[in-house]
Order: C-alpha cells, then structure tokens, then sequence
C-alpha cells in the first residue's frame, strides 16, 4: 500500500477541498471520516482520479502514512477535537504531528498543545481562512503550536496557501495557541468589516434613498480604490443578484444575523485584556441586536415618525460614506493590532504583526489592498505602537475625519443606526484627547469604594485616597484595589 504525505480527518466541504487543494500540489492524502460512507463517496466522487487514500478505520488511517506522520483535523470545535485526540493516540510515536485546522478557541489550543508536549506529540493549531473557495484554491492558513512540527508541514502549507505577490499567505505564527489567536482576531475583524459595509449600505439605501442598482454600482467603484477588498467585491455581486422570480436575493433574506462564537470570544478576549476593542464589539452587539426581529418589528410601531430626515445628495453623501468607511476600518485595524500587541507580550509569542499582515493579503475573507499598507507600516517599524501613529495612517484619518463626523451627524439626524461608524469616531476622539473625564469616574471611585487615585504631580503607580466626607485629607494608598 502506498503512504501518503498527510492525512485528513473530516470530509465536509472544507476538509474535502483542503484534500484536492494538497493533491493538486503533488501530494497524496488519506482520509478518514466519523461517518465511515463518506470516505466512498469521496474517493469515488469528487476525488476520483486524485492522489487520495480512503481507510475505513483509525487503525487503517495511520499506518497509511509516512513517519512523521502528519493528521490534520477538519472537525467541529471543541469536544469532538479532543475525541479525535483520544482515538489517536493510542495508535501514534513520539514525534508525530496533529493539526487542528478548525475554528478551536485559543485556550483550547494551548491546553491540547501543553498535552500533547508532554507525551512528544507535536500539536499545531491552525488558523485557516477562506471558506470553501479558498480551501479548494488556495487560503490563508495560520499555524502555531509546537515549533518543532513547523519544518514537517510547512512544504505542504505555503505549497497550498493563497500567494500574495508571489509569497504565500502562509508563515508560522507562534508556540501555543498563537494560531488560533490570529484567527480568532482576524474573525472578530472581519465581523467589523461586515457591519461596516453594512452600515454603509443602510445609510445610502434608507438614508439616501439609492437603489440596489445604484448600490451595485457604488460598490463597484469602491473596489477600485482605496477599499479595495474581498468583502466589497462580494457586497456589489450580492447586490447585483436577482433570483428565479427576478427579484434582488437580498431583499428575500431575513434581516436576523448569525454567528459562530469568534467574535464574540475576541471581545472577551479584549476584556480580558483591558483594551477598547469597542468598534468588534459594536459589531458583535450588532448581530446580538438583529436577533430581536419581534421586537423590533413592535418598537417601529411604537416610534414611527420621531426622526425628520434631512435632505441628502446622493453623489456627495455616497463620497463622505466612502471615507467614512476607509477611516473606520482603519480604526477596527488599529484596535485588533493593539490586541495583538498585548497578546504577544502576555503569552511571549513574539507576533510578527507585518507577516500577519501578509498572510491576510489573499485567501482569507478578509483580503484587502489595505493590507499591504499595514504591512509596509511595520515593515517600516517593527515596534509601532498603533497604526494610528503610522505617518501613511496618520495622513489617511486627516484626510478623512471630517467625512466621518459628517456621516455620524447625518446619521443620528436620520434616525440610522450606524454602531460601527460612530464607534470608530468615539475611539478615535478619545485616543487623541489626552484629558479624558477618567479623572472624575477616579474620584467617583474613591469616594464610594475607597478604591484610591493616582495623582498629575506624582509618580504612576503611586496611589491615594482622599477623606471626601471627613476630615478632608489626603493620604498616601499602599495598595490600589482595581
């Protein structure tokens, strides 16, 4: 029996086009599924006449691979990893590599990672971006774990990967759980990114009165600048489309956004961490929000007619929208590379945030032209604090602002919900205020709870509090209770 190079357990969409992607670039792959009739159905459906082994048992699964071997795992997240794990071991040597190219959460990584280690099991979480078009010809692909499993698998990673002006959008990331932390980070912008355009959308279809015909067009334009991405491109296809029945698709679907948990875990994660990821997590609220249709559709009722709507030009608003846009998804960036940035110095993974950048440029759903300025900026310095302060990113956000309050100021006069775009203006005023009102919500603090302040005349770290309703004395605090 011949061996393959790799082996793959999960045979829906995903895994099945990661398969034919691995053979179209020379390698041959075994594969396994829980529901043991697929592995026919595959091998004698779409991956007939590729270089793919069918086995019917875990047993059979890894003796048909070359040593070190090398298993991919395309299975939900959660339980069902570990369970894979758990059949596997038994059958596996020191030294043999298991890849999770799920949406795992990070934690969940970094736990099996620590695991595995321990019994000389290489574990390497994957981050793989690009749904099924991108799996089946190349995505973006995010692999952290053990370092020592990079130089086995990384032929046939960048062989499979999108390329971006030649590089593949594929680099090691970082030891543990440092995979699934980009992905996890690049999910959680991709959902700003979403409610953005929809915002834009909704601002120039309701506010402004386009049609779908025009939005189409709009969009199209958008695409050939400065917003040039996966997501706009998308947006005016979808926008464009009609159905059997010749009406516009998008107008069919119900307006009840869905989500899978990503988002969600990086504005925790951001919690966590004590950073003002506020514009994803708009986003998340967003979806949250859109889930009370009965509800929604009550309080219409209740409050029609509060707003009167001033009059817009569609031309010159369409162009505020646009740099509205652009401004806050420099913002929504800038806010996930701050995430990064603290990551990388909690967990000591070293982030290259300018091969991140790069490895985002094709195949994943957030592919921009965009990204290629970010990369450049930390190309530029390695140790930029907030893309913000990147002179190219500086002069962007000059440059655009002033369209972005104008559209925030519209918007509130429309009655439009923009969560999005408003938040990307609250974050951007109050990073570039250098007296926020934090002095007072301190003294609110102390006077209730005692929790102490810091002083402008004093060392940072050095904590007082203040006698407000006593003997009006201030003294010197050991301890800082936060």
């Amino acid at each position: 029996m011949s061996q393959a190079d790799i082996g793959l357990i999960g045979l829906a969409v995903m895994g099945q086009n990661l398969v034919l992607n691995m053979c179209d670039n020379g390698f041959t792959v075994a594969v396994f599924n829980r529901t043991v009739s697929k592995v026919d159905d595959f091998t004698n459906g779409p991956a007939k006449g590729f270089s793919v082994i069918g086995t019917h048992s875990i047993e059979e699964f890894v003796q048909a691979l070359k040593r070190p071997r090398k298993i991919m795992l395309m299975v939900k997240a959660g339980q069902a990893v570990d369970a894979f794990i758990e059949k596997l071991l038994p059958h596996l040597e020191e030294g043999d590599i298991i890849i999770d190219g799920g949406n795992s959460l990070y934690k969940d990584t970094q736990r099996r990672y620590e695991e595995l280690k321990e019994k000389n099991i290489l574990y390497i979480g994957t981050g793989i971006s690009g749904g099924e078009e991108g799996a089946r010809h190349g995505p973006s692909i995010m692999p952290g774990g053990n370092e020592k499993a990079w130089e086995h698998v990384k032929d046939i990673f960048q062989s499979i990967a999108a390329k971006a002006d030649g590089e593949p959008c594929c680099d090691w990331v970082g030891e543990g759980g440092a995979g699934h932390y980009v992905k996890m980070v690049h999910n959680g912008i991709e959902y700003g990114d979403m409610q953005l355009i929809c915002e834009a959308y909704e601002l120039l279809r309701n506010g402004a009165g386009c049609s779908l015909e025009e939005l189409a067009s709009t969009f199209d334009e958008w695409n050939k600048g400065e917003l040039d991405s996966y997501l706009i491109e998308i947006t005016s296809q979808i926008l464009k489309t009609k159905n059997e029945k010749g009406v516009h698709q998008v107008d069919e679907i119900l307006d009840v956004a869905g989500q899978k948990g990503t988002g969600k875990w990086t504005v925790i994660n951001a919690l966590e961490m004590g950073l003002p990821l506020t514009l994803i997590a708009e986003a998340v609220f967003a979806r949250n929000l859109s889930s009370f249709k009965d509800e929604r559709r009550e309080a219409s009722n209740a409050f029609q007619n509060i707003v009167s709507k001033p009059s817009i030009d569609k031309k010159s608003f369409s162009d505020q929208v646009k740099k509205a846009l652009y401004a806050s998804k420099i913002m929504s960036y800038a806010q996930g590379f701050m995430l990064f940035r603290e990551a990388s110095k909690e967990f000591k993974w070293h982030l290259n945030y300018g091969a991140i950048a790069l490895m985002w440029r094709g195949g994943c759903i957030i592919r921009s032209k965009f990204l290629g300025d970010i990369k450049e900026a930390f190309d530029k310095d390695p140790n930029l604090q907030n893309l913000l302060l990147d002179d190219f990113f500086k002069h962007a956000i000059l440059e655009a602002q002033a369209d972005l309050r104008e559209v925030v100021s519209k918007a509130a006069l429309m009655g439009v919900a923009i969560p999005c775009l408003s938040s990307a203006l609250a974050f951007f005023d109050g990073y570039r205020t250098e007296k926020l009102p934090a002095n007072l919500l301190q003294a609110q603090r102390d006077f209730f709870g005692a929790h102490t302040y810091e002083r402008v005349d004093k060392p940072r770290g050095e904590h007082f509090h203040f006698d407000w309703m006593g003997d009006k004395k201030e003294k010197s605090a050991k301890t800082y209770n936060a």
